[in-house]
């Protein structure tokens, strides 16, 4: 089957524009601070985790435990990691935002994990 040549020209030029953008998004990421790019991580992970954890507009549809460990203990283990590269004054409310999650975790699960076993106590301790 061959590709009319106008609709050959419109897929080059649409790759020509998606390299630009690619070339442009990178360059823009080259001059964003790594503290930046950490913390906004964090947050998109809180705010996954939170969805998961029912916390968002439709709780009955979106509730899974499972996946809310898995985004608390990645979130967990960025803050741990990220903590002394990224200053006190950020790395404060981003523990507050996780233990926060964590105990909405405790109280969300039928089934509780013991003390010290919940999702991201492995690098925070235990959460009461």
């Amino acid at each position: 089957m061959t590709i009319p040549a106008e609709h050959a020209d419109d897929r080059h030029e649409r790759w020509a524009e998606q390299e630009q953008a690619a070339a442009a998004a990178t360059r823009d990421i080259a001059d964003v601070p790594a503290v930046e790019v950490i913390t906004t991580t964090a947050v998109h992970l809180m705010s996954a985790a939170a969805v998961k954890l029912g916390l968002a507009d439709d709780p009955d549809a979106q509730l899974d435990l499972d996946e809310a460990r898995k985004l608390i203990n990645a979130l967990a283990g960025l803050i741990t990691a990220g903590a002394p590269e990224i200053s006190s004054a950020h790395a404060s409310p981003l523990r507050d935002g996780l233990r926060s999650l964590q105990l909405a975790f405790r109280e969300a699960s039928p089934i509780q994990d013991p003390i010290g076993k919940g999702p991201g106590e492995k690098w925070t301790g235990p959460v009461t």
